[in-house]
């Protein structure tokens, strides 16, 4: 069967919701609670990501798999092999083995595609590091994986990526051809820095592809049937909003089916792929560069860094008929194209994920950067990535209001507080079993288990609404949630109305702090060039939101703002913004009490 509805008698329906009495509910009409299986047309493959690298090769030949365009540089699927197991035969010369950790702590430089698949044929566990990183937060990467060589751009920006290996890590400066002893870091081995000039202690990137023989990298196709589809090959550092972050383990198995039915879905057959999300992300690792490796898509990297004018010189020069990014580069995007109105062409879709979108951001990205479909994706870093997106042919109104339907081979349910199933329709909390699990939390056993039940139930933390048909929609993060004086308010509905005002590029709602209703709605926006921020105050958006918005959801505060914290993957900083209205509050009530 495609689908298994479970359909409750009122006895057991009554002992399942916990209810008391069944006055309320129908003795005619059956309920139907919140939990489905999509089982796929197209069967789960038992394949690691070089058995991947050799079937797209074989396939695909010389069709470009990736074109670097900040760095004039261009593989297709035969030379990626190529390189990657002269990369694969030189971690093996420097000592690594089968399940060590290789850290890719860069921006999209084609050393970091290239490392990934070097380091999947020598059966090592990749690990993307943030690139905005500092010091302290690479320290605690290294040593909470076992790094043992880590490969980085030696500056980016205003960032110098060797020096602060040294100022972390002084024992580089005495290592003998990248080879570290480290009392800090007993893990690390090896720095590899992609540079022209030979910097004391580290290994050239260069070097590293120069490094074995050719004997030594035939050997390299021997071992593939060594590496285990169930084994490590990824490491993904989740972005928590405080503490430290968690390291999801996952799978080959992971990466290589989630690639190929997100491939299947969103049709990338032979496209090409403008990629504006950064590749250590679980945007641009899986549903990008596993789904573009699986389906013979090329991958175009605009700019190291999200560069929105940079992005559509790309999808004009390459001919890019895809656009990947999150919501905040797209609303960017737009904004950029309406200045310089570059003659795009027709674009057949752009692909949204990691963070919730609004059906204003849709509408703008289809009229002002004249693309055909947008599709959804949704997912998390421990679900490997995709378990909700957009299938071909989906209505407007369906991608205006969903994120699509639940991805092939994925069971969910949503569930109460008490972890009871909700009927279809009710919000709760998501929970999904399937393929696409991680393995677990990197040495945070407790952590896993909170995540993962022993069922094998993983908590989303989401509040999510499942329809009968299995599209589902966002509510909201259950910590997000505002309860203001009783009332339950998911900040998306309200940033979603917010995002449909004239002169609102962008708006993020948070909750605040209020003496005697636990908590209040503030709105940040950001306004279209030309508005007078001074014009635009809470009693602006209140005579805007009547007989439109219930008035508990209308926001008490709003503050204007330029631009929004956030993480490089494109996720606004929340937290941050409750720090800002903590701080603009602080600084009122000094001026308050230096007038009085």
């Amino acid at each position: 069967m495609n689908r298994k509805l479970q359909i409750l008698s009122r006895h057991v329906l009554r002992q399942h919701l916990g209810l008391k009495s069944m006055r309320s509910i129908s003795t005619s009409m059956p309920i139907l609670i919140s939990h489905r299986h999509h089982v796929g047309k197209e069967s789960l493959v038992h394949r690691t990501i070089g058995n991947q690298l050799e079937l797209s090769a074989a396939e695909f030949g010389d069709t470009e798999a990736i074109v670097s365009c900040h760095e004039g540089k261009r593989y297709t699927f035969r030379s990626l092999i190529q390189e990657a197991d002269a990369l694969a035969a030189g971690f093996r010369k420097l000592g690594l083995q089968r399940g060590d950790a290789v850290g890719l702590w860069a921006p999209n430089y084609m050393h970091w595609y290239l490392g990934m698949m070097g380091a999947a044929r020598a059966g090592l566990i990749s690990v993307g590091i943030n690139p905005a990183f500092q010091g302290p937060e690479v320290a605690y990467c290294l040593n909470k994986v076992n790094v043992k060589a880590i490969i980085a751009p030696e500056t980016f920006k205003t960032q110098n990526y060797y020096e602060i290996l040294r100022s972390i890590c002084p024992e580089l400066a005495d290592a003998n051809g990248g080879r570290i002893r480290s009392e800090k870091f007993p893990h690390l081995q090896s720095v590899i820095i992609d540079s022209n000039d030979g910097l004391k202690g580290a290994l050239r990137f260069d070097d590293l592809l120069d490094l074995a023989n050719k004997s030594e990298r035939e050997e390299v196709a021997k071992i593939q049937q060594d590496i285990l589809p169930e084994s490590r090959c990824n490491i993904q550092f989740t972005s928590g909003t405080t503490g430290n972050p968690k390291a999801a383990c996952l799978s080959h198995n992971n990466f290589v089916n989630n690639g190929i039915h997100v491939g299947n879905r969103n049709e990338l057959e032979g496209e090409r792929i403008c990629v504006q999300v950064p590749l250590f992300h679980a945007f641009g690792v899986v549903i990008t560069i596993m789904a573009g490796l699986t389906k013979g898509a090329t991958l175009v990297l605009p700019a190291a860094g999200f560069s929105p004018k940079d992005s559509l010189q790309a999808i004009v020069k390459e001919k890019c008929s895809v656009i990947h990014g999150t919501p905040t580069m797209y609303v960017d995007l737009v904004n950029t194209q309406r200045k310089l109105q570059v003659p795009l062409g027709k674009i057949k879709k752009a692909i949204t994920g990691g963070a919730i979108v609004s059906p204003q951001l849709i509408k703008d990205v289809r009229q002002v950067l004249n693309v055909e479909t947008v599709h959804s994706v949704y997912g998390l870093t421990e679900t490997t990535a995709v378990i909700f997106q957009s299938l071909p042919g989906d209505s407007d109104d369906i991608v205006l209001n969903s994120v699509g339907h639940l991805q092939d081979h994925i069971e969910a349910k949503v569930v109460d507080a008490e972890g009871r199933c909700v009927p279809f329709g009710q919000p709760g909390e998501l929970c999904v079993r399937g393929y696409t699990t991680m393995l677990g939390y990197h040495g945070d056993d407790d952590k896993t288990r909170e995540t993962i039940g022993k069922d094998r139930w993983l908590r989303t933390g989401d509040q999510f609404i499942l329809e009968e048909n299995g599209y589902g929609r966002i509510v909201g993060r259950l910590k997000e949630m505002i309860i203001r004086g009783g009332e339950n308010i998911f900040p998306k509905e309200i940033e979603d109305f917010l995002n449909a005002h004239p002169q609102i590029i962008e708006a993020h709602v948070i909750g605040v702090p209020d003496e005697r209703l636990g908590e209040e709605v503030c709105a940040f926006v950001r306004l279209h060039e030309g508005v007078d921020p001074s014009s635009f105050t809470a009693e602006t958006l209140k005579a805007y939101s009547k007989g439109k918005l219930a008035h508990f959801k209308i926001p008490r505060y709003v503050f204007t703002v330029e631009a929004f914290p956030k993480t490089t993957s494109g996720k606004i900083q929340k937290f941050k913004l409750v720090e800002m209205f903590k701080e603009s509050l602080d600084k009122k009530h000094k001026t308050a009490r230096a007038e009085n």
